[in-house]
């Protein structure tokens, strides 16, 4: 159980996340895939508010989502809360790398919607990493967009990806799907191009 799915502290927050995004003027268009298990890319990721218009934008669709950690941050005595906010430790210092080990978690879930800015950072970069793409064709799930444009204030969710094995081709696909996407602060848009490394 995660804040997205607590009786009743979700549905509060639910509605508190929906009221402030009224007030800001934003709303989401689209909807999720039912499938139990998926990967959401989130882009362009250029401000520190993206987080609280995350949060927005899963409440509203009412999904549980999960995100990446760092595994020193789920030890005692404040680890139950990343574990519940939806956190996933990743320990870097294992034989198997990051993308085996949520790969892992993933066949181990009958649901798994995993959330990942393929950016990496909400700073000016030039290049995309494409760990998502390893895991969600390694997983063979699915990567869904959600496209932030911050000019008419609307995260457009729901687009359907099925990776292939062929990063090289995809890659293109997937990051022309977000040309016209602006983000929070478009001066922070992130140029068309992409790294190959794993992680």
């Amino acid at each position: 159980m995660t804040i997205f799915d607590t009786p009743i502290i979700s549905p509060i927050l639910r509605l508190l996340s929906g009221l402030i995004m009224r007030l800001a003027g934003w709303r989401v268009d689209g909807k999720m895939p039912d499938l139990p298990k998926y990967i959401i890319i989130g882009a362009p990721h250029t401000s520190n508010w993206d987080f609280l218009l995350f949060l927005g934008i899963v409440f509203h669709l009412k999904i549980s989502v999960r995100y990446m950690g760092k595994a020193e941050l789920f030890n005692n005595p404040f680890g139950w809360f990343f574990y519940w906010c939806g956190g996933v430790p990743v320990d870097r210092k294992k034989s198997t790398g990051l993308v085996e080990q949520m790969v892992e978690i993933c066949s181990q879930s009958k649901k798994f919607i995993l959330v990942i800015a393929p950016e990496g950072t909400r700073y000016h970069v030039n290049e995309w990493k494409r760990g998502f793409h390893h895991i969600a064709q390694k997983a063979n799930i699915p990567i869904v967009m959600a496209k932030i444009d911050g000019v008419k204030k609307t995260a457009r969710v729901g687009e359907v990806f099925q990776p292939t094995e062929d990063a090289e081709a995809d890659m293109p696909k997937i990051m022309a799907a977000f040309q016209n996407m602006s983000g929070i602060n478009p001066k922070k848009k992130t140029k068309k191009k992409y790294i190959t490394l794993e992680n």
